[in-house]
């Protein structure tokens, strides 16, 4: 059986370190505060100019080193992001035309915080028919632009930063064992930003009800999050026959580590097997879960041979897993 098989990761932050100390004389919070509801420390910020599929190439080329494949061999990118360059042209093509990547099909994935797990899915499933061998997939974000710095309860949570994986076919029984996507539009205002589409497009209006940013009703969402993630991951565990205990490696969202350690006591998980990094970058949305995962890689957590769970939640609503046969 062909299966989706990870050949290399890579990921990138910003230099511009963002503490809690440095908010505490923005808004009205404290790193105490701070840390106790979310477990963040601090947060990556891209300078100005410095746009996502900056950060996006800078993930890929690292992740394209680790794999040992060059651009040329690659034949689909996908980004996930919900922080694009500009609505138009994609920034999956943007990054194809960095990385001089001629022959590669581009496009862009949106489903938030969930868009990597999404765009692996889709990597995976053009893999397994035989229409693409190499695939770069990348999930990059520029939060920042996009967080309101005058709200104290959305501001201390966002960062900036990108991951990417080159997949491509494998035989020997390693890969991707199954994906899991789900979405539910029916709670999309409990995560989202209203402004720049085709519903409130840029009026002066719409620049001061301040509509452009981030809009998130936190609690709720928090308890959804939290029973949507055991689910999924209860879903990647039964559809292949496992147990939690089976599983030697977590890669969560990095949103607040408040749920990550709910979803890992939920599933009788130790946190000696869960990779946490929400301390140091926050919530990079799409960038999150790959840029975890290659911390995991590069530091020897990520065995040969192991199984690695990921899992996202986030706007959409949209929630998934992923397990992997490394």
């Amino acid at each position: 059986m062909i299966r989706t098989r990870v050949l290399g990761t890579g990921s990138y932050a910003p230099d511009k370190v963002l503490t809690n100390l440095d908010l505490e004389k923005m808004v009205d919070t404290s790193d105490d505060w701070i840390q106790e509801r979310t477990g963040i420390k601090e947060r990556r910020i891209a300078e100005n100019g410095t746009a996502t599929s900056d950060l996006a190439m800078e993930a890929a080329k690292r992740a394209l080193d680790a794999a040992g494949v060059t651009p040329a061999e690659i034949d689909l990118i996908l980004v996930a992001t919900v922080t694009p360059d500009m609505l138009f042209p994609a920034t999956a093509c943007i990054v194809q035309d960095k990385l001089g990547a001629k022959k590669a099909l581009a496009f862009d994935i949106s489903a938030a915080c969930s868009g990597f797990i999404f765009a692996l899915a889709n990597a995976d499933a053009f893999i397994r028919c035989g229409t693409y061998k190499k695939v770069l997939v990348i999930g990059a974000e520029t939060l920042s632009k996009i967080t309101d710095w005058t709200d104290r309860n959305t501001c201390v949570l966002f960062g900036d930063g990108a991951g990417a994986v080159v997949v491509g076919p494998d035989d020997s029984g390693r890969g991707l064992l199954s994906t899991h996507l789900h979405t539910d539009g029916s709670m999309g205002d409990l995560l989202y930003m209203p402004g720049g589409g085709s519903r409130h497009p840029a009026t002066h209006w719409s620049l001061d009800e301040r509509m452009h940013f981030i809009k998130m009703r936190g609690n709720e969402t928090f308890k959804i999050a939290v029973r949507a993630l055991e689910e999924v991951v209860m879903e990647a565990l039964h559809h292949n026959g496992l147990t939690s205990d089976d599983i030697d490696l977590l890669v969560p969202h990095q949103a607040n580590l408040r749920i990550i350690q709910a979803t890992a006591k939920r599933l009788n998980m130790p946190m000696e097997k869960v990779v946490v990094t929400v301390h140091k970058y926050g919530n990079t949305s799409a960038a999150s879960v790959p840029m975890a995962l290659d911390e995991a890689v590069r530091d020897g957590r990520v065995k040969d041979g192991g199984l690695v769970l990921l899992e996202a939640f986030g706007g959409g609503l949209s929630w998934a897993s992923a397990l992997i046969r490394w």
